[in-house]
């Protein structure tokens, strides 16, 4: 990486007035809040939705930017909180809908990741396991599955001890053991 494509850098450009440095920040992580949205919320227009409203906090909370955590882990923290406050709405909007469809999520399967039709089932049910999980307990197992992230890293990101979040992930892999074991 040389050092126009440094997260210090950019920022720092981007702080003196420099728009091109915004648009190569957003470049090197739009594909990484997509697809974090994409796991929290099991949907392609959610999550593109909320990786146009967190590249709009950026650009807006950029210039206050301290540095007082990486930058990837406050794009983290933003996206992760807009995906959740998604899934709120959404469970008040199905609590008070006159719908009587248990399951209002429609999760489709990615086109763009695999080719062949095995894959996509896989990946869809993947999806619609981790929907049934608690929002706090998916968050956790997508971090550290996915993202592979430390319970040190998820703790800055989510204000959450490590020791809940362990627990938090414990019961997301029992879940998803037994959810897997049910279908298969």
């Amino acid at each position: 990486m040389n050092t126009d494509d440094n997260d210090f850098d950019l920022i720092k450009r981007f702080h003196a007035g420099e728009d091109p440095a915004f648009n190569r920040l957003a470049a090197k992580y739009q594909e990484k809040i997509y697809w974090h949205a994409r796991k929290m919320t099991g949907n392609h227009l959610d999550a593109d939705d909320i990786m146009q409203e967190v590249l709009m906090v950026m650009y807006a909370k950029l210039k206050d930017f301290r540095f007082q955590s990486s930058l990837y882990t406050w794009i983290y923290k933003v996206t992760a909180t807009r995906s959740i406050n998604l899934l709120r709405k959404r469970k008040i909007k199905n609590f008070f809908s006159l719908n009587d469809d248990d399951n209002p999520i429609q999760i489709s399967a990615p086109t763009d990741l695999a080719g062949d039709y095995e894959n996509r089932e896989k990946i869809a049910m993947i999806e619609k396991f981790l929907i049934k999980l608690p929002v706090k307990q998916r968050e956790v197992f997508i971090m550290r599955n996915s993202e592979q992230l430390s319970y040190e890293e998820i703790s800055q990101i989510t204000g959450t001890s490590v020791g809940a979040l362990k627990a938090n992930y414990f019961h997301a892999v029992d879940k998803m053991q037994k959810l897997m074991k049910d279908v298969l």
